[in-house]
């Protein structure tokens, strides 16, 4: 494909310049647009050692108001950047709603110079969970040709305040340009997406290279406040009409659908005596694994959902007891802020991801996008059915970079829920852990069991597993899940011994 690219394209100065000022004042308003319309951008820089892309990304910013936009330079990641998974630093650099991120150097680096057989596909699920959650993303890559850029490179070293910026990895790819051709064609072939697509710019004549970029880029932003405006004109035409809930199972396929949480044994109990001497044993070994995790750098995701006083607190705080407080931390998720709702819904959770040899634990996670968003309505119909595969993806992420990730489902039934939401409202101490929204959810039990059945069917993977606890009996919920946690980080560690590594 680079090979069949006429690299000899030029424009005149005359052109050059009716040509910037035409797209200067378009992008300058169609950024306003944007940003007035709450779309997110992210602007993306790959190409050539010594393609221009300083100078081009400058020349693109010119025209655009500095408060709405920011660049980053990509570099090789930082200390705490390598002890968490490759994608974490980018989710983390991801523009909140209106803003421009700009990026010389991205996540295709790791494609092109790591060689990981699932970069593409990461890069991929990242670049379309964006762009299905509304981001426009527009990814530039720069071509010269192999005489062009050595003769860039000797340029930059003859001059004594530029010669630092040419490496022995530069004249290595020129040296060996063609294999670099070979694999920036492959990565570009693979990741071209409709949802991401890539625009080439002939570099060689910067003028004409900068008019392209300015044009794409100018483009792009017209047309995603255009789709943007006419989608939330339609919203609001059909919210005016009233739309039809689909959020649960229709009565006619009810009885059909997967009954998961049915089938949960909830008469499993322990005694006192019991309870104590396990927990005690359980403890012990959490205590010795959370220092060899340390040690081998192995990270561990746990997630907790369950019925409101499901005992999620009780079985988080069981764990927590037997490990030094400087290697975990405890998030809680209640509903999003201002700052996390501008965002992509994952983003908050990508933010708390833990590094390796640390642990997270999440008392409600992500899951909330497709239980209390689906069914109280703060998402559309079509993000929350999307959401299962993102979600899978997300822990796949993690998964394949060696974290272990369990997931909780704390099951009690109602009877038991309804004794303990009338403990809390007798107990003094107790009383602020009920709420009326605690109640108000309690009648609705039928259309929740139903979404978490089929929350726990779709994202229940061989290495990120819901676990199903009997919660009746506290005890025996919190031995349980301290059991699968053990069980978990010691098949772990079997791996990493036998490994070597």
């Amino acid at each position: 494909m680079l090979d069949k690219i006429d690299l000899k394209k030029k424009i005149s100065k005359e052109e050059f310049k009716e040509l910037k000022e035409q797209l200067e004042a378009r992008v300058a308003l169609a950024q306003r647009e944007c940003k007035a319309l709450g779309i997110p951008v992210i602007i993306l820089f790959e190409g050539w050692g010594a393609s221009g892309k300083g100078t081009l990304i400058n020349r693109l910013i010119r025209p655009l108001d500095p408060r709405g936009f920011k660049v980053f330079t990509v570099q090789e990641p930082n200390e705490d950047e390598a002890m968490h998974p490759f994608m974490w630093r980018f989710w983390n650099k991801t523009p909140a709603s209106g803003r421009i991120h700009i990026f010389d150097r991205s996540w295709y680096e790791r494609a092109l110079l790591e060689k990981k057989d699932n970069a593409a596909w990461e890069i991929e699920g990242f670049e379309e969970q964006l762009a299905t959650g509304g981001y426009l993303i527009i990814k530039i890559f720069l071509h010269i040709s192999q005489k062009e850029q050595a003769k860039r490179f000797k340029k930059l070293e003859e001059n004594k305040a530029t010669a630092w910026r040419v490496t022995e990895a530069d004249w290595a790819q020129n040296k060996n340009y063609d294999t670099w051709l070979a694999n920036y064609d492959k990565l570009l072939i693979d990741t071209d997406k409709d949802f991401a697509p890539w625009t080439i710019v002939e570099a060689t004549d910067k003028d004409y290279a900068s008019i392209k970029i300015l044009q794409t880029v100018t483009v792009a932003l017209e047309e995603a406040a255009k789709v943007k405006a006419a989608a939330k004109k339609a919203a609001e035409a059909a919210k005016a009409e009233g739309k039809k809930d689909t959020s649960g199972t229709s009565p006619e396929h009810k009885k059909f659908q997967n009954g998961v949480l049915a089938g949960v044994d909830l008469t499993k109990s322990l005694t006192r005596e019991e309870y104590k001497a396990q927990l005690k044993e359980l403890q012990g070994k959490l205590a010795k694994l959370h220092n060899e995790m340390y040690k081998y750098r192995i990270p561990v995701v746990l997630g907790f959902e369950g019925w409101d006083a499901g005992g999620k607190g009780g079985a988080i705080k069981r764990i927590t007891e037997a490990i030094d407080p400087r290697g975990y931390e405890v998030c809680p998720t209640a509903s999003p802020n201002d700052i996390e709702r501008a965002h992509h819904y994952l983003w908050r959770f990508w933010e708390k991801v833990p590094k390796y040899g640390h642990m997270a634990i999440f008392d409600r996670t992500w899951y909330g996008r497709v239980m209390v968003e689906r069914l109280e309505g703060f998402c559309s119909e079509e993000e929350w059915r999307r959401a299962y595969a993102e979600m899978n993806q997300m822990e796949k992420c993690w998964t394949d970079d060696g974290y272990v990730v369990l997931k909780f489902w704390l099951q009690i039934d109602k009877d038991e829920q309804k004794r303990r939401f009338e403990d809390r409202m007798n107990n003094p101490e107790k009383q602020w852990k009920i709420t009326d929204e605690d109640w108000r959810n309690r009648a609705k039990w039928d259309v929740y069991e139903e979404a978490v059945d089929e929350m726990i069917v779709k994202t229940s993977t061989a290495k990120a597993p819901w676990i199903l606890v009997s919660g009746n009996d506290k005890y025996y919920a919190r031995i349980q899940v301290l059991s699968a946690v053990v069980d978990a980080i010691e098949a772990r560690m079997k791996e990493v011994r036998k490994s070597g590594k």
